[in-house]
């Protein structure tokens, strides 16, 4: 055993030689671990700890073989009482959902519509999607925005090949609610990195397909012509409306809240100069059309008219339509005199304001139910994989499952909001929500597809086309980012995105905005410009931002092959390669504001509460106190500082 090291503090006694140390001793040395302290056990502890692994559902309760016979009826009761709140909370957050699609339609409807106006622009492939995007978020339904585009092919005012970028776009719009939602778990940050992941697998996937896809779109037409094959291979007729099992649930309630008149976006899309004074609201729910026929006396015949002459005229058949209103709807705003966007903003907060508080207790009442047994049951069910070698099946049930799920509720938005709070309280996994997520993208397309079905016979041929090329574009980005699991690139993209918001919880309000509203907006706008703008403008940034992401994967991977000042991006202003000043400048921001929101009077009861948690706080606090061990210190000789660079 080595000798102990004398303390620095005693100098040492003259004639006395340190003790020899052999081969052995010294190795011993070499081998002890860099730890010195508690402080540093504890941190070494600490670390071990993945966020990323759910919460262990553990069995808390008194085992149902111990209790008698009155514990047994109140347990029953319980979870009965439980599961009734769990329901009704879930029909209102469904419900709430529709009101929100609503609110943002009375919002940014007409806007949407004046959007789809400009065929110049519709025509650029970029601008298309981008439009797609911004009208989906703007309405909050893809349905709606692809009802609008088939409306336009249908009516001439633009071509399938055309309105493909645009109902990719939708594709992209529609993951917003979601990532709203996730939103609302944003205080626990575990639970809050896991429901942003779930949410943002999503969005990755969605993007990702259409950077591959939106190129090869426009540069072979691959879709265009794939669908248009299938139409052209088969005599298709005009068939029943796709059943929409969730709304004879759920109208009952909304429908007494708000009805809208969707076919005003569509007059609007299609340039009727009368829909821009007409309100979507929704007053008449029975009408009754009284059509005229008459002859009337033309200078010319128009191409397409029935026309003939009589002595020295020309003479045509045109008609009118009366509408005679019979009865009035029954909802709240029936007889309001306030503007559209008055009521849309009325139900935009009020409607999130449920959103928000079902969601909250939707999560806390999972939480008490999810226990017992039962749970880790549910949980072993939602993530079990089939033995070997068929793992790899159970991906695709799961696709199957959410295509399904997705297909009986008839929108992917409800499907996927109501299953991001699974993943944040860890009951379902990300690599499980993924398959899910591509599943409710396929089923939101078959709801498409039989309702093209049904559409009229001179726009049945043109629906179907444009819900096949929805269906095809989702079915070719899961080839791309699903059978192979290195190429599941989105889930390593959420996760990292996930890690970020839940250090930098604002960081996911920038995300929201910056990817659904200024980046749309900012593309849409120098399409405006002219498309020599959007290439001079764009392909610079796009160049920027492909060098960026190959050195980030080379700083990772192979950095040798990098010149020095490249192995990492210190040599930029820190700002420019961290989050952590500007998370410095919106905290300060955040407590300056709470403060003289909070404080503006001395006697202010929060500013009393947040002094009395402060000083209880400091109280409470205990100071580590650390104690070296002589034994197991160190010769400063004999220490070597390494220097590591992390890339």
């Amino acid at each position: 055993m080595a000798p102990r090291p004398r303390e620095q503090s005693e100098s040492p006694q003259r004639g006395d030689s340190p003790p020899p140390l052999d081969k052995k001793s010294n190795s011993k040395d070499s081998e002890l671990p860099p730890a010195y302290s508690t402080i540093d056990l504890v941190a070494e502890k600490e670390d071990e700890f993945d966020p990323w692994d759910l919460p262990e559902l553990k069995d808390t309760g008194i085992p149902w073989s111990e209790l008698d016979t009155k514990g047994k009826i109140k347990r029953v009761v319980t979870g009965i009482v439980k599961f009734i709140l769990l329901l009704g909370l879930l029909y209102m957050f469904i419900c709430s959902l529709d009101v929100l699609s609503s609110a943002f339609q009375l919002v940014g409807g007409k806007a949407a519509g004046d959007i789809f106006q400009d065929n110049v622009v519709l025509s650029n492939p970029v601008a298309g999607l981008v439009i797609g995007v911004l009208v989906t978020v703007l309405v909050q339904s893809s349905s709606t925005s692809s009802s609008i585009v088939v409306s336009m092919v249908s009516s001439g005012l633009l071509e399938v090949k055309t309105a493909v970028p645009i109902v990719m776009g939708a594709n992209i719009g529609t993951s917003v609610t979601n990532t709203i939602v996730a939103m609302m778990q944003a205080a626990d940050r575990n639970e809050f990195r896991r429901a942003f992941a779930g949410a943002t697998v999503h969005d990755f996937f969605n993007w990702l397909s259409v950077l591959v896809l939106l190129p090869l779109e426009a540069a072979t037409g691959v879709l265009y012509k794939l669908t248009l094959l299938i139409i052209e291979s088969f005599n298709l007729e005009t068939g029943e409306d796709a059943p929409d099992i969730l709304k004879v649930i759920t109208d009952p309630l909304t429908s007494s809240i708000i009805q809208l008149d969707k076919s005003v976006i569509n007059l609007i899309a299609t340039g009727n100069p009368a829909a821009a004074n007409m309100s979507l609201i929704k007053i008449w729910c029975k009408t009754e059309s009284n059509t005229t026929y008459y002859n009337v006396t033309v200078d010319s015949c128009k191409n397409g008219t029935n026309c003939w002459e009589e002595g020295n005229e020309t003479w045509t058949e045109i008609s009118e339509t009366y509408v005679n209103n019979i009865e009035k709807c029954h909802h709240i705003f029936v007889n309001t005199t306030l503007p559209d966007i008055a009521v849309g903003l009325i139900l935009l907060a009020a409607s999130l304001f449920v959103l928000c508080t079902c969601l909250i207790l939707i999560v806390k009442l999972l939480n008490s139910m999810l226990k017992g047994q039962v749970a880790v049951v549910i949980k072993k069910i939602l993530n079990t994989d089939f033995p070997f070698p068929f793992g790899w099946v159970i991906g695709y049930v799961a696709i199957v499952v959410g295509a399904g799920m997705t297909f009986i509720v008839q929108s992917s938005s409800v499907f996927t909001s109501a299953i991001t709070p699974l993943v944040g309280i860890g009951v379902i996994s990300l690599e499980r929500a993924y398959p899910l997520t591509l599943g409710s993208n396929i089923g939101t397309t078959t709801t498409a597809i039989l309702a093209a079905l049904a559409s009229p016979g001179e726009t049945l041929n043109n629906s179907l086309q444009i819900a096949l090329c929805h269906f095809f574009f989702n079915i070719f980005g899961i080839i791309l980012w699903y059978p192979l699991p290195f190429m599941r690139v989105p889930i390593r993209l959420a996760r990292g995105l996930g890690n970020k918001t839940a250090k930098y919880r604002w960081f996911a309000a920038l995300y929201l905005i910056l990817m659904f509203l200024v980046l749309p907006v900012g593309i849409f706008g120098l399409s405006m410009a002219g498309w020599q703008v959007l290439v001079g403008v764009g392909v610079p940034i796009v160049v920027l931002v492909i060098f960026v992401v190959i050195i980030n994967v080379m700083q990772s991977r192979c950095p040798r092959f990098l010149p020095k000042v490249l192995r990492n991006w210190k040599f930029l202003p820190r700002p420019m390669h961290s989050l952590a000043p500007w998370d410095t400048v919106v905290t300060r921001a955040m407590t300056c504001c709470g403060k003289h929101c909070c404080c503006c009077c001395k006697h202010c009861k929060c500013c009393k509460k947040r002094k009395e948690e402060e000083a209880i706080r400091k109280s409470s606090t205990k100071s580590l106190e650390m104690y070296d061990n002589p034994a197991m210190s160190k010769d400063d000789d004999s220490v070597q500082s390494v220097t590591a660079t992390s890339f």
